[in-house]
């Protein structure tokens, strides 16, 4: 589900950390992250669970990103000539986002791994003979030679670090891109977590992807309230997600579990059976490929549900056509904007990376968006509570400078087809 990131990167929390050394990036796992997370002294409880959440999040996470898109580019009023800086993490946004041909995308984010899968995904665009390969490479399950796709068509366009993460061997001596042979989805940290939901759910009698025999809202409620809620209310599954670390799959560490608790009425459980009512019952399924992701555990073929943006047929020449106007960075998000000109940014995709920061990283991060910030730039964020957080923990110089649209936020949250945040939240830099 998409409750996740920290700092600068929610996304940065993201990445395996990579760095230029002697001329040639590396690999640095969970130390960037941890420089995200870590709030408390190594061997307190709490300090103990952020360097566990750290070290599991240093890998791959999110193999799809769990904000809606269309949501993103509707809020941001998104066209040419805009100029984005967001949090990479999946990068289902960033393609999505050159449906409306921005001017240039810069994404940013510290996990390695999503910086490599990013990569892997413009080069995919830009190499691929066609659209039918694209969708089967990033789309369609049990595909058994998108592994050759890959080495005929990306491998030799790809920059050496994400070559070499996705052509590493496991212990059993798979390369990593032979995911894609087979469910690439039901890989990762999110992946493994919405399989061991399955497996819950099945250890309690239920089989959450019944939900997809559904024909209308009505059918997808009834299944909610007659197989799904009655399993929040089992015992023990309320003592095992009381415990923060039951969370860790989702990309929530400890501070924003402590935040997305607030929301509910003391229990976790109770968090999480209303975020998983509205994913399974506010939408009709053929317009919610994240209920799909959820709880079929792949996408609908093309014809039978809606698709990500990036997916869509009809997007296809439009997004080849710009995806030259990507750039992605390994990199601190504060630090990124630090390096830009004043005025220079026009849309800020922040994910839920807020969630994660401190007081003091959340006044550098608003002070390096006020500074780079046009005439009438955006910047959307989600929170795991429904509130937006900053007002009473960014000082009052810097948010005076921007319009909090109160009530367009909440009808973008209620459209959030991901349906997993408390809120959507949307600034608008003041006229100066």
């Amino acid at each position: 589900m998409t409750l996740r990131y920290p700092l600068a990167p929610t996304q940065m929390g993201n990445h395996l950390a990579m760095t230029d050394l002697s001329g040639e990036l590396v690999f640095r796992r969970g130390k960037e992250v941890g420089k995200a997370v870590y709030q408390n002294r190594p061997l307190s409880k709490a300090g103990v669970s952020e360097r566990l959440f750290a070290l599991l999040f240093s890998g791959l996470v999110y193999p799809q990103i769990w904000e809606d898109p269309d949501v993103d580019m509707e809020a941001m009023q998104l066209g040419q000539g805009h100029r984005i800086v967001t949090i990479a993490s999946g990068g289902c946004n960033i393609l999505a986002y050159l449906t409306r041909s921005p001017e240039r995308i810069d994404a940013v984010d510290l996990n390695a791994a999503h910086i490599a899968l990013n990569r892997m995904k413009l080069e995919a665009v830009r190499h691929l003979p066609s659209q039918g390969d694209l969708f089967r490479f990033f789309g369609a399950a049990d595909t058994s030679h998108n592994s050759e796709a890959y080495d005929r068509f990306i491998a030799p366009r790809l920059d050496p670090v994400s070559r070499h993460y996705w052509e590493r061997r496991n212990w059993r001596g798979r390369r990593r891109i032979a995911v894609f042979d087979r469910n690439f989805y039901q890989t990762g940290l999110l992946g493994l977590f919405i399989a061991m939901g399955h497996r819950v759910g099945k250890f309690f009698g239920v089989d959450p992807a019944g939900i997809m025999k559904a024909k209308t809202i009505a059918d997808q409620r009834r299944f909610f309230n007659e197989e799904l809620a009655p399993v929040f209310e089992k015992p023990l599954l309320k003592w095992a997600t009381s415990r923060k670390a039951s969370l860790f799959g989702l990309g929530i560490p400890p501070a924003q579990y402590d935040s997305l608790i607030t929301s509910g009425d003391g229990t976790m459980a109770s968090v999480l059976k209303a975020r998983l009512e509205k994913l399974a019952c506010d939408f009709p399924l053929k317009t919610n490929y994240f209920a799909w992701q959820a709880f079929a555990r792949r996408y609908p073929n093309p014809g039978e549900a809606a698709l990500p943006a990036y997916l869509e047929k009809r997007n296809y020449k439009t997004i080849r056509d710009n995806v030259d106007r990507v750039a992605i960075h390994h990199a601190n998000l504060i630090e990124f904007l630090a390096a830009k000109d004043a005025g220079s940014v026009d849309r800020f995709v922040l994910l839920d990376a807020q969630d994660w920061m401190t007081d003091d990283q959340l006044n550098a991060l608003w002070a390096e968006i006020t500074r780079t910030a046009s005439a009438g730039a955006r910047v959307i964020f989600r929170t795991a509570a429904e509130p937006s957080l900053l007002p009473g923990r960014v000082s009052n110089s810097l948010l005076d400078q921007w319009n909090y649209q109160d009530e367009a936020s909440r009808e973008f949250s209620a459209r959030d087809r991901s349906a997993i945040y408390g809120g959507f939240h949307l600034y608008v830099r003041r006229a100066a």
